[in-house]
């Protein structure tokens, strides 16, 4: 089996060869069970699935849990990570992939993880994980699934699992450029993620009126009022409607259709139209608020909701936004938010010229924080065309 990129450097013309991930690693191990035991406030690091990405290698440390290893653990040394290891998540959601840089410090990984430490000599540890978190190879990893019902792949299967790759010299370049666009990729989330905690600075402050603005006369605005939500908005449930009837496309036109979670898809019919806020009432991102322009059908596990006359839509979406609304959730199998409940919390409503300068203020970060987004986005989509085209 041998093939060449549609994309590739001109100084390169060899063909690519297949190789298991066996023949270009010094092994192939998984982390330890039954290690929640050693679970540390400090120590070090112990990466699970939830650290690796989705897309790309870079491994995902905000949710971070910590461990303190005995001395002379054999599972501790076998399992240790070292720079340029690569992981493999080998349950649920299975091919995703990590690359180890040389930053992370100390770290173990658990069972559901494969440790992958390639030979150096013979391939670009970098190149390995970027080929290996490449759409086809995700494909290909996720048809290998031993489990059944249960994703799940075993070692074996990890060690068998062949690559394309050209000489060492070509994959060293190739790793070189692609890690130029990880690094441009990487202010750009820093920068995202600057721009959302001064936003979050920010809110914390006008809210709490450590920050008041003043009127166009640069006299003091009133002080600000306590009421309940019901008295400052109207909300309602949104209503049901059949999977059968949401298009994930809107190629014919539909309207948008919300649930829970966000967008869900298209449909023929809308319920509501206007400018609102909905508030996520179940699901995964239960809580969370988003603005809303025009028609569309908002099911029942969505809160639509509209400010009441002398009050402005767009405070209100930063008003909630504050206000962390998914600790408000009640249940146990299936947390959730119930209308009264959000009517009856109270809150400190400015006057309404305070409310629209607090709005233009905030949707003003709110922009430069959207235009930062879609050039990550974009310059991440401009990588995996490149992915695409640059691997075989």
């Amino acid at each position: 089996m041998s093939a060449v990129p549609k994309l590739r450097f001109n100084e390169f013309s060899h063909f690519w060869t297949a190789e298991s991930i066996q023949q270009i690693s010094h092994f192939v191990t998984s982390g330890s069970r039954d290690w929640a035991k050693l679970y540390s406030d400090d120590g070090a690091k112990f990466l699970r699935m939830t650290n690796l990405p989705k897309i790309g290698t870079d491994l995902l440390l905000s949710d971070m849990k910590y461990v303190t290893i005995p001395q002379n653990s054999t599972d501790g040394r076998r399992t240790s990570i070292e720079k340029g290891d690569i992981l493999i998540s080998i349950t649920a959601e299975l091919g995703k992939i990590g690359y180890v840089k040389e930053d992370l410090g100390e770290a173990y990984v658990n069972q559901h993880l494969a440790l992958v430490r390639p030979q150096k000599n013979i391939v670009s540890p970098k190149f390995v994980a970027e080929m290996l978190a490449s759409e086809k190879c995700r494909a290909e990893i996720n048809r290998l699934n031993d489990a059944g019902a249960k994703a799940g792949l075993n070692l074996p299967t990890i060690r068998k699992f062949k690559i394309s790759i050209p000489s060492l010299p070509e994959q060293q370049k190739i790793a070189s450029f692609l890690s130029s666009l990880d690094k441009k990729i990487d202010l750009l989330r820093r920068k995202k993620d600057a721009l959302e905690l001064y936003k979050k600075g920010l809110m914390q402050k006008i809210f709490s009126q450590e920050i008041r603005f003043k009127q166009d006369d640069g006299s003091d605005f009133p002080e600000w009022e306590e009421m309940r939500l019901e008295e400052v908005a109207d909300m309602k449930a949104g209503k049901f409607i059949k999977a059968s009837k949401i298009s994930p496309t809107n190629q014919y036109g539909f309207f948008p259709c919300y649930g829970g979670n966000g967008l869900r898809g298209y449909v023929r019919t809308s319920n509501q139209e206007g400018r609102y806020v909905l508030i996520g009432r179940q699901g995964a991102l239960c809580g969370n608020v988003a603005i809303t322009t025009g028609k569309f059908y908002a099911t029942e596990h969505a809160v639509v909701t509209r400010a009441k006359s002398g009050n402005e839509i767009d405070w209100l979406f930063y008003q909630l936004e504050k206000m962390d609304l998914n600790q408000y959730a009640i249940g146990v199998a299936q947390p959730g938010l119930s209308v009264t409940s959000l009517n009856s919390l109270a809150t400190l409503v400015p006057s309404r010229p305070e409310q629209a300068k607090i709005a233009s203020f905030l949707s003003t970060i709110d922009t430069k924080i959207a235009s930062v987004a879609s050039q990550l986005e974009q310059m991440e989509s401009f990588k995996e065309g490149l992915l695409q085209q640059m691997f075989v």
